[in-house]
């Protein structure tokens, strides 16, 4: 019988590496998921705050507008919805950069720079001289207030882990829908009080302060980054894979080393988006449902003040529909996503697959066309105000049905690369929210808000199997992603 061979020093070593690789991996998934509640929902906290300041920008100027076009002596209907919609162009760029620098660098700096940046940006549109000048300082505004939106998702995938994020993300998921809503309900009252010009006063302060709680308070919370800093790790962490997969040659002596790394964690959102099907059909999903929000945002006030006779600051209370149908979405959604979520990992041996995620997708998504039907027939027939305002409460409800489970499933499919979904969704939702208000007025002045509104509701119905067929499909397109196949669940 040959006797057992000795381990060479070669295989020895090779050993040590795979056990320090190893290791290395176990801390960098274990830094921010092992804080103390408190801490973790302190950063949270900041950072869902952020991602309410933000779209509350965007939207507080809607009701204004009319002021704004007295104010430099314009008539054009497109220019008026492009000063509210344009800061989500901005918007669409910013994820696309924000989201895999922070992966890169860390949540915290891009976070402190980009909404000191905000801020700055929302002080020159208070004192714009001309419209053009408004224009490029709300284009601006919105590159920078992108981060928290896109930065979000890496941090709930940084500090929950798959069973407790549900929470974390409906808190998260407040703001991006309950800012838009507010923003046009005091911007309204404002403007009627102060002028238009108070509006990005009041922001600025609010962005301010907001602005400095996030330098002074805020953690990092990246785990490649809090790596690097314990010298846990040598092996440049996530980019460096990353450059691997997309079959880039660098190495660290290379003088195009850096650029190499800064172009990668920029090209990856835009990679996810058009390469992987799961994320390029929930992204036009999302994006259409999201467009749909801000073309009501700027058309309610004008619907309400011809239809009704509302003056500026009462048309505000229109978007009330709105805001209390987010709310019941948010308690629904929230309260009970999570829980169906843990009941399926409890089915399944505790291992929670992330399509259980778009469960409530098949139940709420029928709200949204219903909403425009029930909207648009009876604001254009003459029925008494409350009817349209609560015709659009089913469709906040069912946004939220769609929003929660999509922006969770798109963590939980791929935490490692949480930050670069999430930043796909946000672009491509922001430039539907751009450019489908514009078409807005056109769209009302053919048809009628009647008729106008009932096609956007058929089109959605039509879009209706998308988060149906991911349900079904979704794990199959997983093992053929190069992306989300060898993802380890954090």
């Amino acid at each position: 019988m040959d006797k057992e061979q000795a381990p060479s020093p070669a295989s020895h070593d090779a050993d040590v590496e795979t056990a320090a690789k190893i290791s290395s991996e176990a801390s960098l998934g274990s830094f921010a998921k092992s804080w103390p509640s408190r801490k973790k929902w302190t950063v949270m906290s900041i950072v869902a705050w952020m991602a309410f300041v933000s779209p509350l920008a965007s939207t507080m100027i809607a009701p204004a507008t009319l002021q704004v076009a007295a104010e430099f002596h314009f008539d054009s209907a497109v220019i008026r919805t492009f000063i509210t919609s344009l800061f989500l162009l901005g918007y669409v760029f910013g994820s696309l950069i924000a989201a895999p620098l922070s992966d890169l660098y860390g949540r915290k700096p891009v976070l402190d720079i980009s909404f000191l940046m905000f801020t700055i940006w929302t002080i020159a549109a208070a004192v714009a001289p001309n419209v053009q000048a408004l224009l490029v300082f709300r284009f601006l505004a919105g590159l920078a207030a992108s981060s928290s939106l896109s930065v979000g998702g890496g941090i709930i995938s940084d500090c929950f882990d798959e069973h407790n994020r549900g929470g974390a993300t409906a808190v998260f998921a407040l703001g991006p829908v309950l800012g838009p809503v507010i923003g046009p309900l005091t911007g309204g009252y404002l403007a009627d009080a102060m002028g238009w010009r108070w509006i990005f006063g009041v922001l600025s302060i609010i962005t301010g302060v907001t602005s400095f709680a996030q330098i002074a308070v805020n953690r990092e919370s990246n785990p490649d980054v809090l790596a690097r800093r314990s010298e846990l790790s040598e092996s440049g962490g996530f980019y460096e894979r990353a450059l691997q997969t997309i079959d880039w040659t660098t190495s660290r002596n290379d003088e195009n080393y850096h650029s190499q790394h800064l172009l990668t964690a920029v090209a990856l959102p835009w990679k996810m988006m058009f390469s992987t099907p799961i994320v390029s059909l929930l992204c036009l999903y999302a994006a259409f449902v999201y467009g749909l929000l801000y073309l009501l945002l700027t058309t309610i006030t004008q619907v309400f003040v011809e239809a009704y006779g509302w003056s500026l600051g009462k048309s505000g209370l229109a978007y009330l529909g709105l805001g209390v149908g987010f709310l019941l979405g948010v308690a629904m959604v929230g309260g009970t996503a999570n829980k169906l979520a843990v009941k399926a990992a409890r089915k399944n041996n505790g291992i929670l697959v992330p399509e259980k995620r778009l469960q409530p997708c098949l139940w709420f998504s029928v709200l949204i066309p219903i909403s425009f039907f029930w909207y648009g027939f009876t604001a254009a027939h003459d029925t008494h105000w409350a009817l349209p305002i609560c015709g659009l409460a089913p469709f906040a409800i069912g946004m939220i049905g769609v929003f929660l489970p999509i922006q969770t499933y798109l963590i939980d499919a791929a935490p490692r690369y949480a930050a670069c979904s999430t930043a796909a969704l946000a672009s491509s939702r922001n430039v539907v929210g751009t450019f489908l208000p514009l078409a807005g007025p056109h769209l009302y002045n053919a048809l009628g808000v009647d008729w106008g509104n009932f096609t956007l509701g058929v089109i959605a119905i039509l879009l209706i199997p998308i988060p149906a067929l991911i349900f079904k499909y979704g794990a199959l397109l997983r093992k053929k992603s190069a992306w989300m196949a060898t993802v380890e669940h954090a």
